[in-house]
């Protein structure tokens, strides 16, 4: 539905947007995932022809649009960070656009109604703008995109202002109602959470460029860079050197006294004596008692032991230390029958499939 080739948008001499392909389907949910400051909005700004870039093209629906195209504007709507509304009621707020499109009386109040029940916000309908909660104040801003029944929704950071109390909550209502009528919707956010719950394809943004496009599990699974497998989760174990290599394992020296086996990604050429990263998720890392390894495929056995224990959710995350520190993700159930607590040895256990192994170049 909408396409960007050769997208570059520049202040000064700083290049803020170079993205070479973008491009987003019908029907889809695609989120550009990055840091702050790596041009994400930028990128909306030009994608909804806000905003001109300095060179490039983008396509909807196959024909080339510009900046200031009011026709393809009206085929979207957009949420942003901090939701502007006007002075007045909910109900004013949300039926504004309809109004300003020459939409009159009960047809209006009708769709009006049912873009607020659809939020949840029902019952505030004629309540002061200027009463709301910043999560109510947020819904009603997606009530006043989504009642325009726009072709393409953009949520710019759309949980990033709401406190930590509303945000699961927020979150799970926008996946419902982004799922609903198979609405193409485009994301931009910081939160990996808001990526990996809401979208069918992440584009991940370092410093402008996008570094990476797949699905969610396959961010996950295979990381095309150190960069993109810390936005999907993973720990870090830096300054590696690779000691023996047997595509697509390489076994990696971490420490003085500790290696890990490790897989290159494809396309990634590793040779021995080479600096590497390497990267894991926590949740990969099986606990075992000392001693007990029992039945395993895994390669990497490391003895080690617990330093730490903190709550991560309905999870407890474990910090281990020996010949190296790694992190585990296990069930409060786990950390009863392992008996673990600061000082508890306990045998790490690691697939090579589960590490990936990046050229420190």
């Amino acid at each position: 539905m909408l396409r960007a080739e050769g997208l570059r948008r520049s202040y000064g001499q700083r290049t803020v947007v170079d993205v070479a392909a973008l491009e987003l389907r019908r029907g889809e949910v695609l989120a550009v995932l990055g840091p702050n400051g790596a041009g994400k909005s930028t990128l909306l700004r030009l994608l909804l022809l806000l905003e001109r870039p300095d060179a490039g093209r983008i396509f909807l629906d196959g024909q080339e649009v510009r900046a200031g195209d009011v026709a393809a504007r009206r085929r979207m709507a957009a949420v942003f960070q901090r939701p502007f509304l006007f002075t007045g009621t909910v109900r004013y707020n949300v039926g504004f656009g309809l109004a300003a499109r020459g939409m009159r009386g009960p047809e209006c109040e009708r769709r009006a109604a049912a873009a607020l029940t659809a939020v949840g916000l029902g019952s505030l309908a004629d309540a002061a703008v200027a009463t709301l909660s910043g999560g109510e104040a947020q819904r009603v801003a997606l009530a006043r995109a989504l009642v325009l029944s726009p072709e393409l929704l953009a949520l710019d950071e759309p949980t990033a202002n709401l406190d930590v109390t509303v945000r699961r909550r927020f979150r799970e209502d926008l996946e419902r109602l982004v799922r609903a009528k198979e609405r193409t919707v485009l994301v931009v956010t910081h939160d990996p959470a808001d990526a990996f719950s809401l979208a069918d394809r992440i584009a991940v943004m370092e410093a402008g460029r996008i570094v990476q496009q797949a699905t969610p599990s396959a961010l996950v699974l295979a990381p095309a860079t150190p960069f993109v497998a810390e936005f999907a989760g993973a720990e870090l174990l830096l300054d590696g050197r690779a000691t023996d290599v047997d595509p697509p394992l390489v076994r990696v020296e971490v420490a003085p006294t500790a290696s890990l086996w490790a897989t290159a990604s494809a396309g990634t050429m590793v040779a021995p004596g080479q600096r590497v990263h390497v990267a894991y998720r926590p949740e990969d890392v099986t606990l075992v008692r000392a001693g007990a390894a029992g039945e395993t495929s895994a390669l990497n056995h490391l003895p080690l032991a617990v330093a730490a224990l903190a709550p991560a959710g309905s999870l407890v995350r474990v910090r281990l230390q020996g010949s190296i520190e790694l992190v585990a993700l296990v069930t409060r159930r786990s950390v009863e029958a392992l008996g673990l607590e600061p000082g508890a040895s306990v045998l790490a256990q690691l697939k090579a499939s589960a590490v990936h192994v990046y050229r420190a170049d």
